[in-house]
């Protein structure tokens, strides 16, 4: 049986730790007492769990909700919300000045000395505890870039620190890595499953430099180009170390059809030597929280990202005559294995009823006609879907933090890129890349910036990597937003391309399925009266039409053309919508507080 971590209830640490999430607001309140706890190791463990907040199987659908062109998102996320503004404010977007959680670690680190411990085991907590806080702080610059810094518990009287103004980013960034390293170098190798050790910790410190590198190279209005290198230099090493040190490796049976996509429907990953950090599930102790709403609500993988996928032998889809309007059977034949990994794919058994049948596909007005597969529990037992763990961090991410960080660094090599890129392809059974890849046009038009790295077409390469290996994992809406892509969300997320009414294959054996009818067409209401295959399966009905018509399936060209469920994303405006403004409500309770490009 799996171990779950026991946690503290929250509610004893509230009797030690008293907090206000908007202590910015509001004088914080007097902590009650800590001088009778931290008086023990197990005391110290008890308030570190405490502090995990870590996503579980949401991250299947974080490129839909925070909008991205991995998907298409029938909610509202903040993102489209700002681009359909004409104009956006600190008054109406204010939301994520919380500091909280900075309150909790920096009582701990107040207090944790309250007691005769080695100084081996209080440096094993403080490296923990200064690593929430790199990572509070890493979510709070990619906010808002300039915040106040605080490494000190704040009191009544320190009224000056309370009201002061923001630090720069370069400042923050700084104290960030700091706390990375201090922690990379303090805290313990070995941990109990799914708790953070260093490994987890360089895995953080790694992706974050990754981010902050890349960020400053591709956004100049920061105007920290030059400093660039020093971060990207840093991703580089703590990767490094983790590939020399960590005796992680890529999970592999060597069977490239199916062993990518059991990374995301294992019940126990504390085991797999690709999973750096695992969110554990157990059963009636801890669930997943997995349900089929992803499957068919709200989310749905996008166009864009089926095309990203290369061929079988290593070529661009975009090179295939006429692939902007393959249909849905022929866009999966001879494509790199993990594209069926983790979208439906014509001919895809759905499991999850008494009698498991061939999935004809589900079509609707709001949805692309993708389904998601990784990540989705495909049987009906609901105790095995409750224990679905969750790889958070996998090595494969590490490989390729190092290959990129390389690559913009203008130092990669073929060696670099057979340690990292092809040990990825390999697992798939796709062919190697090499140095100076062909340009895949479609790739130079969507990132037009990438050109001021000397090795931007193995850049571009690498993030065809990135996005294939990680596609629906919610990482693509920080990735677009550090290579200064924000652009690339102007463009609606569309989904197949249906040429017309008529009867249409997609399970891939050559029979009809579904059946499309003009708007004008009326659906016979019995279902005896409709049309059946050669099999003596009634066809699927459904009339196109323009988007908010009365149609089952809307299509960008009314009577023909790819399904859409969002019409218009409206505008990003460069540089304002990469970051967020502070709320209103705090720059009129501290006038030292400012906005930046652009914000009111």
């Amino acid at each position: 049986m799996k171990k779950i971590v026991s946690i503290l209830s929250i509610s004893i640490l509230l009797l030690i730790s008293a907090c206000n999430d908007d202590f910015l607001d509001k004088f914080p309140e007097t902590s009650i007492g800590a001088e009778n706890f931290f008086k023990s190791e197990e005391d110290l463990k008890m308030y570190i769990y405490n502090l995990y907040s870590f996503p579980g199987v949401v991250i299947y659908t974080d490129d839909g909700y925070n909008t991205t062109d991995n998907a298409s998102n029938t909610a509202i996320s903040e993102m489209k919300s700002l681009m359909l503004n004409s104009n956006p404010t600190s008054e109406s977007y204010g939301s994520g000045w919380s500091w909280g959680t900075l309150r909790r670690i920096n009582f701990f680190l107040h207090h944790y000395r309250n007691n005769n411990l080695p100084n081996e085991v209080l440096a094993h907590y403080e490296g923990l505890a200064r690593f929430f806080r790199a990572r509070f702080y890493m979510g709070m610059v990619k906010r808002y870039s300039d915040v106040p810094w605080y490494d000190q518990l704040l009191g009544t009287s320190d009224v000056d620190l309370l009201y002061k103004a923001q630090d720069p980013r370069a400042f923050i960034v700084e104290k960030i890595f700091e706390d990375y390293q201090f922690a990379a170098t303090n805290v313990r190798a070995t941990q109990p499953a799914g708790t953070i050790n260093k490994w987890v910790v360089l895995a953080y410190m790694s992706r974050d430099a990754l981010y902050e590198g890349t960020y400053r190279r591709y956004h100049p209005e920061l105007q920290l180009q030059s400093t660039a290198p020093t971060y990207l230099n840093m991703a580089k090493n703590a990767a490094l170390e983790i590939m020399n040190n960590g005796g992680f490796t890529i999970y592999t049976t060597g069977k490239p059809e199916s062993d990518y996509g059991t990374l995301f429907n294992s019940t126990n990953l504390t085991g797999n030597k690709e999973v750096i950090f695992v969110n554990i599930s157990q059963d009636e102790v801890k669930n997943s929280g997995w349900w089929n709403y992803w499957h068919d609500y709200e989310i749905s993988p996008a166009r864009d990202l089926v095309n990203a996928y290369l061929m079988k032998d290593g070529t661009y889809y975009s090179s295939q005559q006429g692939y902007e309007t393959n249909l849905f059977v022929k866009e999966f034949e001879n494509r790199d294995p993990r594209l069926q990994q983790t979208i439906a794919y014509p001919g895809w058994i759905y499991g999850r009823t008494a009698t498991p049948y061939v999935f004809p596909g589900s079509l609707s007005r709001y949805f692309t006609g993708y389904q998601l597969l990784k990540g989705f529990q495909n049987h009906t037992d609901q105790a095995r879907s409750n224990s679905i763990d969750v790889p958070l961090v996998r090595y494969a991410e590490t490989l390729l933090i190092y290959a990129e960080a390389q690559a913009e660094l203008g130092q990669l090599t073929q060696a670099d890129l057979d340690r990292t890129v092809n040990v990825l392809r390999k697992r798939a059974g796709m062919p190697d890349l090499g140095l100076n890849p062909p340009v895949d046009p479609v790739k130079e038009a969507k990132y037009p910036n990438v050109k001021v790295s000397d090795q931007w077409r193995e850049i571009l390469e690498i993030r065809r990597e990135r996005r294939v290996e990680f596609g629906m994992e919610g990482y693509r809406f920080d990735d677009l937003m550090r290579w200064g892509a924000g652009k690339v969300l102007e463009k609606p997320a569309v989904g197949l391309y249906i040429p017309g009414p008529g009867n249409y294959d997609t399970t891939g054996d050559g029979i009809p399925d579904i059946k499309i009818l003009p708007l004008s067409a009326t659906i016979p209401p019995l279902v005896a009266n409709r049309e059946k295959n050669e099999l003596g399966v009634t066809l699927l009905y459904y009339r196109i039409g323009p988007a908010g018509s009365a149609a089952e399936v809307f299509v960008t060209g009314g009577d023909k053309g790819f399904i859409v469920g969002e019409e218009n994303r409206g505008t990003f405006v460069e540089p304002k919508y990469y970051y967020r403004p502070v709320p209103r409500t705090q720059t009129v309770l501290n006038p030292n507080l400012y906005q930046i490009f652009g914000w009111e």
